[in-house]
């Protein structure tokens, strides 16, 4: 068995400034888009905020009607990104198996850290304390057997929580939650279930795989194994010797409709596939970037059969997409990546008639629009 850690950072945005002004953390106060014209929504509320109410994505507005002595924070996005750093050197002393979620979100696979620290939760408290003494930052902690199991007990105690969450505590402690408190379920995905009678997380551990597979598609299979506390996914450690071709997008105005979303997914994945094929690689691991207007970032990521076909890395992409899309939370910005390059495996992965022809045919299009132009030639899907 595994020991999991998922670290989440607490009300992130507005304690880093609480860094740089102390007395924010005896007042409520909030980072927002505009402070001075009053203008954007709130991107992060301290928890005396949130006593009154006080919500992400609520506009300021809102939010001052709620609490007219609300303290307004610009964002200072760039200082943020430099407490992240911070706070994943300090969780890489602990072990080097760790996959960054988010900017303040990261899981952590100690099991190897036992003889060294301790055990799973003298690792937790550990890491909480130094965060809250040495970077005056909170922190939740999830700790089980396996990545969502950890995401799952994280969410349960904030803030300044440790919650441990087992298969064996699913039951009791997993199945009477709302179906909407299942990670990776957006409301519509609840709605849709709550209509079907599927109330809570039980609920849906008690349906027949081939019942949500009918329902979902592929995935029915996650929110199947997901309510029964399955999870096989490894935490993903990041190599900085692992070659990777990546493709970001910032939109020129946020969406909340998928097909727009897989739109952009096209250009990008072309434009990546198109780029290892020139240099004769292949790659095996697919992950997706979703920033929304909150300025809050998820990745996600899947093994395929190794490839540099554009429309393995687009279908890779699509399932992320759909398997985390949450039409309720616009996007800003929207990336695909492409990693553990390499060419050893291309030979092996390409021997089938099919794949060949797909091979010879996605070659011959690079050629053309190499010498004619890169638009001379479009997919469907792009178009």
């Amino acid at each position: 068995m595994r020991d999991i850690l998922l670290v989440d950072m607490n009300a992130f945005f507005i304690m880093c400034e609480s860094r740089r002004d102390r007395t924010l953390l005896e007042k409520p106060a909030a980072v927002a888009g505009d402070p001075k014209y009053r203008s954007g929504i709130i991107l992060a509320a301290n928890y005396e905020a949130r006593k009154f109410g006080v919500k992400v994505t609520m506009t300021v507005n809102e939010a001052v009607k709620l609490c007219p002595n609300l303290v307004l924070v610009k964002p200072d996005h760039n200082y943020y990104e430099k407490c992240s750093k911070q706070v994943f050197e300090l969780l890489y002393e602990y072990t080097p198996i760790l996959e960054i979620n988010s900017i303040d979100e990261a899981w952590m696979d100690v099991t190897n850290s036992k003889k060294l620290f301790g055990s799973p939760i003298d690792i937790a408290i550990n890491i909480q304390n130094r965060l809250k003494d040495e970077m005056g930052l909170w922190c939740s902690i999830g700790v089980s057997e396996n990545k969502f199991l950890a995401k799952m007990a994280s969410e349960i105690k904030k803030p300044l929580g440790i919650t441990q969450l087992y298969k064996s505590d699913i039951e009791e402690n997993l199945w009477p939650m709302p179906v909407r408190n299942l990670y990776g379920i957006g409301k519509a995905t609840s709605e849709k279930l709550n209509s079907y009678g599927i109330k809570t997380i039980g609920d849906l551990a008690g349906c027949e795989l081939n019942y949500l597979v009918k329902k979902f598609g592929k995935y029915g299979l996650y929110l199947y194994y997901r309510s029964k506390g399955v999870d096989d996914d490894p935490v993903a450690a990041v190599d900085s010797k692992n070659l990777s071709c990546g493709r970001m997008e910032t939109l020129a105005h946020d969406i909340t409709d998928i097909r727009d979303a897989k739109k952009v997914m096209a250009i990008l994945t072309e434009s990546i596939a198109r780029t290892i094929r020139a240099k004769q690689l292949g790659g095996s691991v697919v992950s997706i970037q979703i920033k929304y207007n909150t300025f809050k970032m998820i990745n996600r990521q899947m093994r395929i059969e190794q490839t540099n076909l554009t429309k393995d890395i687009y279908n890779a992409a699509c399932v992320l997409l759909e398997n985390n899309w949450d039409e309720d939370k616009p996007v800003r910005l929207l990336g695909v990546t492409i990693s553990s390059l390499n060419n050893n495996d291309m030979q092996l992965s390409l021997d089938s008639e099919v794949k060949d022809k797909e091979q010879k045919l996605e070659n011959t299009i690079d050629k053309i629009n190499d010498k004619y132009g890169q638009d001379i030639i479009k997919r469907g899907n792009i178009l």
